[in-house]
């Protein structure tokens, strides 16, 4: 019922345009990201990886029509075996988002790329989901997540956020001549209200911090336990001088040296 609710929503003028704005979004931030494994979670109406150049790209979801048809907090993929994650809405219509990323923070390889696509429930958007007396109604039913929040998230997984931006600060109006009338606050609501867009794009990296083995101290072979130095000096004397003495024994001695006599010239 909900997949069929947002399918109907996407259709509508609204959700064009939310289309368009976040497939813009998604080209520019996934372009220049490198690796051998993506994957994709949430909103396959959007395909968030035609820009990118790794190889092997994949999609999951709950129902038919993905890459991969599994629940995406138990994703049947080896233990940082991804590159690359992108998860558009994701978080929003799930509801277990803290084991979700917890999931894709065990499949991400160190160093790995998370790209995530949010409504923004601090802004016009966020308002309109307030006053919807029908929140079974899509996308008004998804659990908006604010910024600060997300980022906290990732933070107590060592996700380092790295780079986002805002999109869609026009009202979300059903009409499409209305949209049409407001598109001039794309580009002043970058400049002049850069946290007021309905949308979010938020890039981060998963942090390995290094580990530091503790190793036993190596003495050096020619370092001698100063407990025992006084024994082997003691016994090197000691040794010093039976060798001294044995010499002695083994020496000959020899006769002094006789003293000249002098001899007086014969007269």
């Amino acid at each position: 019922m909900e997949q069929k609710n947002l399918h109907a929503w996407l259709e509508t003028p609204l959700g064009q345009y939310v289309l368009q704005m976040e497939q813009d979004m998604l080209d520019q931030a996934v372009a220049n990201l490198f690796g051998f494994n993506a994957l994709q979670i949430g909103w396959s109406h959007l395909d968030g990886l035609r820009t990118n150049r790794i190889p092997h790209h994949m999609t999951v979801s709950a129902s038919p029509g993905g890459t991969l048809q599994a629940e995406p907090c138990a994703l049947p993929l080896a233990t940082q075996s991804l590159d690359l994650v992108v998860m558009p809405h994701a978080l929003e219509f799930t509801e277990h988002p803290h084991a979700l990323l917890r999931e894709v923070d065990r499949v991400m390889r160190p160093e790995g790329r998370l790209v995530i696509v949010g409504f923004n429930p601090r802004s016009l958007w966020g308002l309109r989901q307030l006053f919807t007396l029908d929140r079974r109604v899509s996308p008004w039913s998804g659990h908006f997540i604010s910024l600060p929040r997300l980022k906290d998230w990732l933070a107590l997984l060592s996700f380092e956020v790295d780079g986002g931006r805002f999109g869609a600060y026009a009202p979300p109006f059903t009409s499409a001549r209305w949209l049409h009338r407001f598109r001039f606050m794309e580009p002043a609501g970058d400049r002049w209200w850069g946290v007021g867009g309905g949308i979010y794009l938020l890039q981060a990296v998963k942090r390995v911090h290094a580990m530091r083995l503790i190793t036993p101290r190596w003495q050096p072979q020619n370092v001698v336990d100063p407990s025992l130095a006084a024994a082997v000096r003691s016994a090197g004397v000691r040794r010093q001088g039976a060798q001294s003495s044995s010499a002695q024994d083994n020496v000959i001695p020899l006769l002094p040296r006789p003293k000249a006599v002098p001899v007086s010239p014969q007269s």
